[in-house]
């Protein structure tokens, strides 16, 4: 049977893998600079040496944990429930805003006729420690258990010369059993407290878990949770969600945008342990197999939009992060969370990016101060040198080296991407019109209109006997038919470059949504395009269809759009809407967010 994870988290701390079968939490991470990538603290991979699971046994006998119930408070906040004949045994994993640290709650409730004895808790493993960016790795260190008297309890240390981290519970109860213990595969821990309920009695045991860079800071930050209480933080965090979250008729569409928005806020962004430095990756969930690096196009094309429309402030600290610590490397497939270059190859679509989200930033807050920050300025200028440098030298139309999968190209001149090169000079002649004048403000007009004939002159061709888009061209008279969800030619009214009806654009988009056509998946349950990256039907393109209007095909395929235990993900099986590749991609979450909102949600 296929493993189902629910995430949670905070800005500081992940948690992405909580199993759906028995509520047992396989890992925990969070970002750090200094390493620039996450840390993982996991348990191990066979059954009972998971990080944190939970138990209970009933007038001594181990009940199973099977057959849980789930919902999410405002969507984000994972609670459980099931039943052993007159026993309701509960739990919630929250991870308050604002915290350094994570709260496990358990709750009992005694239905029967007769008294029972109860034994409840948490017990666990710390197998493993993992730097990753993209991969895993194991990090050399020692962990080490104490007893601490800043917490009542015990500390758990990840050490290398000097402490790299501390993980640190505290409890609203006296533990009846509290047992650390270090062990050959790691440190394994139970926590249990016995109670004795009557009939209709209940008991609640809530467990903080404070994370620091060292023994008193995650000691303390477990009990700055316990100091508010669970009450407190559980309605600020309840409050700050709820502001933010959207309303729909349909509650199925509702769930969906809000689940995948949330997803994206806490997993395409976050704040750095050592550094408290906001940051911006693909996924902060080590089973998106290129989590934890920053993307021009992920984080801007893709998360933004739906940031946007429900945190204008959140959304400054994006564009603030993108155009400080990331511009250096600006349209370089990927970085590091520090703008170091990860993977080298310039990308035409991740230069234009922070133009777009910029523009798009000013068009809906109305917050035309940042132009008035001198690394703005600075970023916009560079954008331009650095497009300056990749234009043909007598054609108007602007080169990549990768295209929007990041995989080679074809043909160096790609539709898609040249119309975002004539939408970001508009835009950037619309935005530096104040700043710069009016003269130099014309000058990008008129790069942008020739950009715009350069495409219709140099990018339609025709195709058993109909004029469509070409996906790429070189120039010299070649050019390929095709479509990628990440830049889709889908996208060309979106972008404002041409009218849905426009011939053109209907003949490209029948062509590759055609039965013969590769990767259209013509007459499946989920009939939406893939691509060589991956030859399924991808969550992007279910995405882009609907912002093109096909908002009927996609409530067709909702009741069967499973993709990650419904979290975006890269592709889906066609016939099961099962996640085929790239689980926990959040970027796409956000994506897919924005697309629901922009299709069925009322609209600024």
């Amino acid at each position: 049977m296929t493993k189902r994870f629910i995430p949670t988290g905070n800005e500081m701390i992940s948690i992405p893998e909580i199993r759906e079968s028995d509520a047992s939490i396989c890992s925990i991470n969070f970002l750090h600079m200094g390493f620039k990538g996450l840390i993982e603290i996991r348990g191990g991979n066979n059954h009972g040496d998971e990080f944190m699971r939970p138990f209970c046994r009933v007038d001594g006998k181990d009940m199973p944990m099977e057959n849980l119930v789930w919902d999410n408070v405002h969507y984000w906040i994972p609670r459980f429930k099931t039943e052993w004949g007159s026993i309701i045994f509960s739990g919630l994993i929250l991870a308050p805003v604002g915290e350094r640290g994570f709260i496990y709650k358990l709750s009992i409730t005694n239905h029967g006729k007769e008294d029972v004895d109860i034994s409840t808790g948490l017990k666990g493993c710390w197998k493993n420690c993992l730097h990753t960016i993209n991969e895993s790795k194991t990090m050399n260190g020692s962990q080490y258990i104490y007893k601490s008297n800043w917490n009542r309890s015990f500390i758990m240390d990840f050490r290398n010369m000097v402490t790299i981290f501390s993980i640190a519970p505290i409890f609203n109860e006296k533990m009846d059993n509290e047992v650390f213990e270090h062990h050959n595969d790691g440190i394994r821990y139970e926590l249990a407290k016995s109670f004795h309920l009557c009939p209709g009695e209940s008991c609640e045991l809530t467990f903080y878990w404070g994370l620091g860079l060292e023994e008193v800071s995650a000691a303390t930050s477990a009990q700055e949770m316990l100091r508010k209480g669970f009450e407190k933080v559980m309605h600020d965090t309840c409050n700050w969600l709820s502001s933010r979250q959207k309303t729909c008729p349909n509650k199925e569409l509702e769930s969906l945008f809000n689940r995948n928005l949330f997803f994206n806020y806490f997993y395409a962004s976050g704040i750095t342990l050592d550094t408290e430095e906001f940051v911006l990756v693909t996924s902060r969930s080590p089973r998106y197999y290129v989590s934890a690096a920053y993307w021009d196009r992920d984080s801007l094309l893709w998360s933004f939009p739906s940031i946007l429309i429900t945190d204008v402030d959140y959304a400054r600290n994006m564009l603030e992060y993108v155009f400080t610590k990331q511009i250096r490397n600006v349209g370089i497939h990927s970085r590091f969370i520090d703008g170091t270059m990860l993977e080298p190859g310039f990308e035409l679509d991740e230069l234009c990016a922070p133009v777009i989200a910029l523009h798009n930033y000013i068009s809906y807050s109305g917050d035309m101060t940042i132009l008035s920050e001198d690394y703005i300025l600075k970023g916009l200028r560079k954008i331009l040198n650095i497009l300056d440098s990749k234009k043909h030298r007598e054609v108007d139309l602007y080169e990549t080296f990768l295209q929007p999968t990041d995989d080679m190209i074809v043909y160096p001149y790609l539709t898609y991407n040249n119309v975002l090169v004539w939408k970001a000079l508009i835009y950037l002649a619309e935005m530096l019109k104040g700043i710069e004048g009016v003269e130099f403000s014309n000058k990008l007009l008129e790069k942008a209109a020739k950009v715009e004939k350069a495409i219709w002159d140099h990018c339609v061709v025709k195709l058993c006997d109909k004029e469509m888009f070409a996906w790429s061209v070189d120039l010299n008279g070649q050019w390929n038919i095709y479509d990628e969800p990440p830049g889709s030619l889908q996208l060309l009214p979106f972008y404002g470059f041409c009218d849905e009806n426009n011939h053109v654009y209907q003949n490209t988009v029948e062509h590759i949504r055609r039965p013969e056509y590769k990767f259209s998946f013509h007459n499946c349950r989920i009939a939406e395009i893939g691509c060589e990256h991956a030859p399924h039907p991808w969550v992007l393109s279910i995405a882009n269809s609907l912002i093109c209007g096909r908002k009927r095909e996609f409530l067709d395929i909702l009741p069967v759009l499973k993709m990650d235990n419904g979290i975006a993900c890269e592709s889906v099986d066609e016939t099961t809407g099962e996640c085929t590749t790239g689980e926990a991609f959040a970027t796409c979450a956000g994506f897919l967010a924005y697309a629901i909102y922009h299709a069925f949600f009322e609209q600024k």
